[in-house]
């Protein structure tokens, strides 16, 4: 393999995952009866234990989360439909219940890592030349599930890095009530997925052009079929309706807005799975920050929602980082993993690299970020390094040469390094330079983790002239490592030599 005449740059800081960041979420021992049983053995307590109980669940968690009363309370409310009766409860047993069906999960027990960088929306009170960023990474703990976690960081002057320590309580957003669905769409969407049958069709045929998370649950509930969520089944419906209701509700429920508080700093904020789709994971987020046509700005990410047994590719969009909104990506090319926006539209259009056979890279062109049905293949495998598979690591960057893309090829051993292309400025369909050897390859401190042999980013950021590039250290803990601009697109071959 050839070597690498560029100096990347590696700095000393790496993130790894830490444990003690905990957060309170709700816990199920098993089925209604295990609640139930749970329950009863608590009501059978006198109120002075309850209140015993208590206080030493205060003793032990109180300085370890923010508000765990009221939070105990809103899981009480969550619970008591289980309640045998509704007996005069006193306000510290409705909190032992709700403590009894909570549990501490370890966020970043697992790992650390699969980082992307995008400066912040708030520039003030920073020394002279300096640029404060967002990095976002991915988090894995308990069972292997992943969420969208934060740190704040600043790039100096004189291109010092600092990422700063995170402090304070772990926090979930509160979700907001549902958003208006447009009919033409949704329906647009359930014809991709194949929920076409005649009941799918009758459900529809019941909204209205907009219609609210309600509206589609009634639409689903009329006639007497009723959501497959836990109620029980009307005695006419098929199993295949059934399993189309389900899927029906999957997809609205993909899409949904959260907030979290601003007195809350951003390295408190976790994006954790908050629908079915997501219940395994929310996988790889590529930030990127878009410019509109007008001038203003918004944040977007692609990432992959895991559910156990199915990927789906989805979009969150922000424009401050404490308000988030989700849309499952919809359209014939909405396939695979590794989907990631150009920073703005090109020729009218939104432009976004992806791979949906796993192997090459294609680019897509849409009037709507949300849809797209159309793809090209752009690049393909061709140095023994990426042998096996390439794809994107982020969103391109502009420069003056072109839009600046890295990439993660796979070769012999399961090795994944990090590379670069150069696409057309008018015309990113035409790829006019390409590396022939790994801009970073995990070295014999990097390559031993969760799984070995992986250097990984999900987004890098231009700065000085100098290409800041966050990137995890084998699915386990983030690395930083820079390399100059200029150097990078000088060691760029065309992209027709021979390998």
């Amino acid at each position: 393999m050839l070597s690498n005449p560029l100096q990347v740059n590696r700095d000393s800081i790496i993130l790894r995952p830490d444990q003690t960041r905990v957060l309170l979420r709700p816990f199920a021992p098993g089925g209604s009866q295990r609640f139930t049983s749970a329950i009863e053995r608590i009501m059978e307590l006198s109120e002075e234990r309850v209140a015993e109980v208590l206080r030493l669940i205060a003793a032990e968690f109180e300085n370890r989360h923010q508000g765990t009363c009221q939070i105990f309370l809103d899981r009480y409310e969550q619970v008591r439909c289980l309640l045998a009766t509704e007996p005069e409860i006193s306000e510290t047993r409705k909190h032992l219940i709700g403590a009894t069906f909570m549990a501490e999960y370890s966020l970043e027990s697992a790992a650390l890592f699969n980082p992307s960088i995008v400066p912040h929306p708030d520039q003030s009170d920073l020394p002279v030349g300096a640029l404060r960023f967002i990095l976002s990474l991915r988090a894995t703990g308990e069972g292997h599930i992943s969420s969208i976690t934060f740190r704040t960081g600043v790039i100096h002057a004189d291109n010092r890095l600092e990422v700063m320590t995170p402090n304070g309580f772990l926090t979930e957003p509160k979700q907001l009530p549902n958003p208006v669905y447009e009919k033409a769409l949704f329906s647009r969407k359930l014809t991709e997925l194949g929920l076409t049958r005649e009941f799918t069709r009758r459900v529809m045929s019941r909204l209205g052009d907009t219609f609210s998370l309600e509206d589609l649950r009634d639409g689903l509930r009329a006639d007497e079929f009723l959501l497959p969520d836990g109620m029980a089944q009307a005695e006419l419906m098929t199993l295949a309706d059934r399993e189309e209701a389900k899927s029906v509700w999957i997809l609205a429920r993909s899409n949904y807005e959260v907030q979290f508080q601003p007195e809350q700093q951003l390295s408190e904020r976790v994006l954790f799975p908050a629908t079915p789709s997501q219940s395994n994971g929310i996988e790889d987020a590529r930030f990127v920050h878009f410019y509109n046509d007008d001038g203003t700005c918004i944040y977007y990410a692609t990432f992959t929602a895991y559910d156990g047994r199915a990927i789906m590719s989805q979009l969150v969009e922000t424009s401050d980082f404490l308000r988030f909104r989700f849309a499952t990506l919809n359209g014939l090319a909405v396939e695979n993993k590794g989907m990631a926006l150009f920073p703005r539209k090109i020729n009218g259009l939104y432009a976004m690299l992806s791979r949906q056979d796993g192997e090459n890279i294609s680019l897509m062109y849409s009037d709507n970020v949300h849809f797209w049905n159309e793809r090209k293949v752009i690049l393909k495998p061709k140095y023994p390094w990426e042998i096996i598979q390439i794809g994107n690591c982020g969103s391109p960057i502009e420069t003056p040469a072109g839009w600046l893309v890295l990439s993660h090829g796979v070769g012999p051993v399961r090795k994944y390094c990090i590379g670069a292309f150069l696409l057309d400025l008018k015309d990113p369909s035409k790829v006019i330079g390409r590396l022939k050897y790994p801009l970073i390859r995990p070295d014999q401190s990097e390559r031993e983790g969760y799984v070995p042999n992986v250097v990984y980013t999900c987004g890098s950021l231009l700065r000085n002239g100098n290409l800041i590039i966050p990137y995890g250290l084998a699915d386990h803990a983030t690395g930083f490592a820079t390399v100059r601009l200029d150097e990078l697109l000088e060691a760029m071959t065309p992209a027709d030599a021979p390998a």
